[in-house]
């Protein structure tokens, strides 16, 4: 990602605007000596000392002498950022490199380079550059890090250029900037047979037919090159024509993450709130599915999908891993609660049946929203559902009264209708939860005699 632009200083040199911009630019320094030099003029007028008043007009003429110069200074600098990656984990550092070019004929002077970042990411990078020779180039970097998830503009990049003596400083921008996107935290999960069944999990009703290995029996028209051995003789003689065999289809199990973004469904806010807890456990389970294989998709309460496109908007085979990874990554990144109150338009969504494997994380759970989340278990191949109550996660359960019965009750009604729920408490990460998913799982099949949940 790099980006760059053109700095060329004295485009605005006419008019009394110009002059006005030249007298900004003044340093403490500068504005001393021209209050000094105003008074030792007035003094030497008042006492009638012609040696004070040449000293005066010095102390005058040099600050404006050195604004009008710098001002006028016809540097051309470009300047370019790479971010080094441009998608980083919360929590995690990312390097920004910073590019000048002095694209002009003459040296430079003395120059300030500093970026602007948002406050979160750090305080103000800021760099002295020593004379930069025509044609020359000066690299520099720094470092950024933010705990909360989000997209963050980096720039514009700035130049502030200053005379030998430190009477001015004029600043110039230049107009491109960039942006670092933070995304939540990813935890490696173990691989799991979480449907509880001998061929894998997350199959449930729809097969993978390139995990299983089978052909696709569908016919179709002979075509000039196909292997006569996948001649289908029994279509050839149903339809009068030669028909042969499809290739082998790169379908994919899949699997679908729901997210509950209900705010009323969450309290607390910053890094280590439920909802944060929630938005890291679907990007690792997202990745976690993508790099098994499985064609996944991300749905919110909102019956918001992504990907949005194609037939069944999953992230098929024709797409890479890792381009479906970051654009499910990048909508993680700036997601926040809803105004939502119920489940029915994720509901609605998952009505078409045929998702493989479900894995929810819910938010607190009211007895309505309770009934909805267990219908979508009869939508699914598989369903697994992390439920994180909001008062307990936000106090401990003891302090509010009936509010660990009441995540009980929610959890068995979910257990009930089949799915496999387990209750975060706060503190424990993904990984022991998902093993514990698997053996709970695993517990339930071995008490129906082997048979997985359909």
């Amino acid at each position: 990602m790099d980006t760059g632009g053109t700095d060329r200083s004295g485009d605005d040199r006419n008019g009394g605007g110009g002059i006005r911009t030249a007298l900004t630019g003044l340093t403490t320094r500068g504005r001393s000596f021209l209050a000094a030099g105003v008074a030792a003029a007035v003094c030497a007028y008042v006492l009638g000392q012609s040696d004070l008043l040449r000293v005066g007009l010095l102390l005058v003429v040099l600050p404006l002498v050195c604004a009008t110069v710098l001002y006028r200074t016809r540097y051309r600098v470009a300047g370019s950022r790479r971010l080094s990656p441009a998608r980083v984990p919360a929590g995690s550092e990312a390097r920004v490199h910073l590019r000048v070019d002095n694209v002009s004929r003459l040296p430079t002077g003395l120059l300030m380079l500093q970026d602007r970042v948002p406050y979160v990411l750090g305080p103000r990078p800021r760099f002295v550059l020593d004379r930069v020779e025509p044609g020359g180039v000066r690299e520099v970097s720094y470092r950024v890090r933010s705990d909360l998830r989000g997209r963050y503009p980096l720039g514009p990049l700035q130049l502030r250029l200053t005379d030998p003596f430190g009477l001015c400083e004029l600043t110039r921008s230049f107009s491109t900037f960039d942006t670092l996107t933070v995304i939540p935290r990813v935890e490696a999960l173990p691989p799991v047979r979480l449907s509880g069944e001998a061929q894998g999990y997350g199959e449930g009703r729809q097969r993978s037919l390139a995990l299983a290995g089978d052909d696709d029996v569908i016919p179709r028209g002979y075509r000039h090159g196909d292997d006569l051995r996948r001649v289908h003789w029994r279509s050839t003689a149903r339809y009068g024509e030669l028909m042969v065999r499809r290739e082998e289809q790169p379908q994919r199990a899949r699997c679908t993450v729901l997210l509950d973004t209900r705010g009323l469904a969450f309290e607390g806010a910053g890094p280590d709130s439920a909802f944060e807890w929630a938005v890291s456990g679907a990007a690792s389970v997202l990745v976690h599915m993508l790099e098994r294989g499985f064609s996944v998709r991300l749905l919110t309460d909102t019956g918001n999908s992504v990907p949005g496109e194609g037939a069944d908007g999953f992230a098929g085979a024709s797409q890479g891993t890792a381009d479906a990874a970051g654009l499910m990554m990048d909508t993680l990144a700036v997601i926040d609660h809803s105004d939502g109150t119920g489940l029915s338009r994720a509901y609605d969504v998952l009505r078409g049946g045929n998702e493989g494997l479900l894995v929810a994380f819910f938010g607190d759970l009211d007895e309505e929203q309770a009934t909805v989340a267990a219908k979508m278990r009869h939508r699914s191949g598989g369903a697994l559902a992390f439920v994180l109550d909001g008062e307990g996660w936000a106090r401990e359960p003891a302090a509010v009264p009936g509010a660990l019965g009441r995540s009980e009750d929610r959890l068995r009604m979910l257990r009930e209708a089949g799915w496999t729920a387990v209750r975060v408490p706060h503190g424990v990460g993904l990984e022991e939860l998902w093993r514990l998913a698997d053996h709970e799982r695993t517990g339930l099949a071995s008490a129906s005699g082997g048979e997985g949940t359909r």
